[in-house]
């Protein structure tokens, strides 16, 4: 696909992406996710607390719950309990991912991150680049 063309698709993935953040509980930020394979959307996911879990992200404090999922690890554990395979895909998110969700994508076999804002900690984009993993930031996509 040419470059021009694909750009096109990556700013329209991305607006997706932020619509589905839009679906969290948590106050503090919300990060949505697609995973993308030949042009077809696989999964999707926004951070949040576990199934069966209050929607609430924060404590008392205002400090993020340990235990809640970011956006990319939701979509690469949906994909985990079907039939579909992040192999070669693309997974699109708002927010660049963390060091530990940054494990998770190169191990799931996807090839090509983009995403929007920067993670204060851009670890996680420098584990996927040594990896082999494709990263792209796209901030402007409206």
């Amino acid at each position: 696909m040419n470059t021009i063309k694909q750009h096109k698709y990556d700013v329209a993935y991305l607006r997706m992406a932020r619509e589905w953040a839009k679906l969290s509980y948590c106050e503090r930020r919300q990060v949505g996710a697609l995973i993308v394979r030949d042009r077809m959307i696989i999964s999707d996911g926004y951070n949040g607390t576990p199934s069966g879990f209050e929607n609430f992200c924060e404590d008392d404090e205002g400090y993020t719950k340990w235990y809640v999922l970011h956006a990319e690890a939701n979509a690469i554990l949906k994909v985990a309990g079907s039939t579909q395979s992040c192999q070669n895909a693309t997974l699109y998110i708002t927010m660049s991912p963390c060091k530990d969700c940054s494990k998770l994508i190169h191990q799931s076999g996807v090839k090509r991150v983009v995403f929007m804002e920067a993670y204060k900690d851009d670890s996680g984009v420098q584990f996927l680049k040594k990896a082999g993993v494709t990263v792209e930031q796209i901030e402007n996509i409206d």
